[in-house]
């Protein structure tokens, strides 16, 4: 098989190698996918430039995501499954191939049926951003009704989060840097889209929400927010925070503040969260799909040859949408 590879961290230029290698067979309670469309994702960039974690394997195969066809399954799994179209998610953790490549094998239950109604660009778009943004949003219950902010609105976990929330009835404002953003955010279907360098988003959520604030607050850059979330969250308000700049970070938290607002500070790191909730997450996640409520924007599409490029343009932080590559 075709597939993209590195046998050690650093630049995308530098050790990224594209050439053919021998393609997997699956083992026990495994299958294999033909993979038409990989998805890029930043934990990946950090895997391949060691951001928190050296080499975990000699030789890796990029990539967590991504959808296509099951062509071949293994013992323990229905022969029926072959042919299945499907969407893949952590295909590379704790494994050394991922979905950089014409063919990946993985656990049977992380090749989640895509509806025929779905392109593989957007199944190629879940897996980390979609379970990531549902962890942040319904680790407590319903949202129907609920009032939600989401920082970085245009960003992969911000428009799956914008995506599932109004799904689910939530009324959603978001933040963002630049107009084009904004237009994303509002395609997405955000009710009220603010400039996060205004400096006023508090006072302008409060305003939206006459002075009760926000439930819930998705978070990419909680150390530069939280000033901001604690001035517009309600009562019992609840801050999920899912990404760091550094491995290194540290936060100082206003104890006092947090308790008189009664509010919980949540966590994500998508691959350590239990198997039930993320089968929770699979089921409104499809559910979403079928309602025909999921259509994240795609920025960029790459063939696997130039994945180098793909990598580069994730990383230059200029696209506006999913980067995904096309095996």
């Amino acid at each position: 098989m075709k597939a993209a590879y590195y046998e050690a961290q650093g630049s995308a230029r530098e050790v990224l190698v594209v050439d053919e290698l021998p393609t997997p067979e699956p083992g026990p309670d495994e299958v294999r996918v033909r993979i038409h469309v990989s998805g890029l994702n930043p934990t990946d960039i950090k895997a391949r430039t060691g951001f928190s974690a050296e080499m975990p394997y000699p030789r890796i195969i990029p990539h967590q995501d991504g959808a296509g066809v099951v062509d071949a399954v293994g013992a323990n799994v229905s022969p029926d499954r072959r042919g299945e179209r499907v969407w893949v998610y952590e295909a590379q953790f704790g494994r050394a191939m991922g979905t950089a490549a014409e063919y990946v094998v993985l656990p049977s239950s992380q090749a989640v049926h895509l509806p025929d109604a779905v392109s593989f660009e957007v199944g190629a778009s879940l897996g980390i951003p979609a379970l990531t943004a549902h962890r942040c949003l319904f680790s407590d219950g319903t949202l129907e009704g609920r009032r939600v902010l989401i920082h970085g609105g245009a960003g992969a976990v911000g428009t799956a989060a914008t995506l599932l929330a109004k799904w689910a009835g939530a009324w959603v404002s978001t933040t963002v840097t630049n107009t084009d953003q904004a237009a994303v955010a509002k395609e997405n279907g955000a009710d009220m889209v603010l400039d996060r360098a205004s400096g006023d988003v508090a006072n302008l959520v409060l305003e939206a929400t006459d002075g009760l604030g926000v439930d819930h607050i998705v978070d990419v850059a909680l150390k530069s927010n939280l000033a901001t979330n604690l001035a517009c969250l309600s009562q019992g308000g609840i801050i999920s925070a899912y990404a760091t700049d550094s491995a290194m970070d540290e936060l100082s938290i206003p104890l006092l503040q947090s308790m008189i607002h009664g509010c919980v500070f949540r966590f994500v790191y998508i691959y350590n969260v239990p198997d039930e909730a993320k089968q929770k997450a699979i089921k409104d996640i499809t559910s979403c799909l079928l309602a025909g409520k999921y259509s994240p924007k795609i920025g960029l599409n790459f063939p696997l040859e130039n994945i180098v490029a793909a990598h580069e343009a994730l990383e230059s932080h200029q696209v506006i949408g999913k980067v995904l590559v096309h095996t």
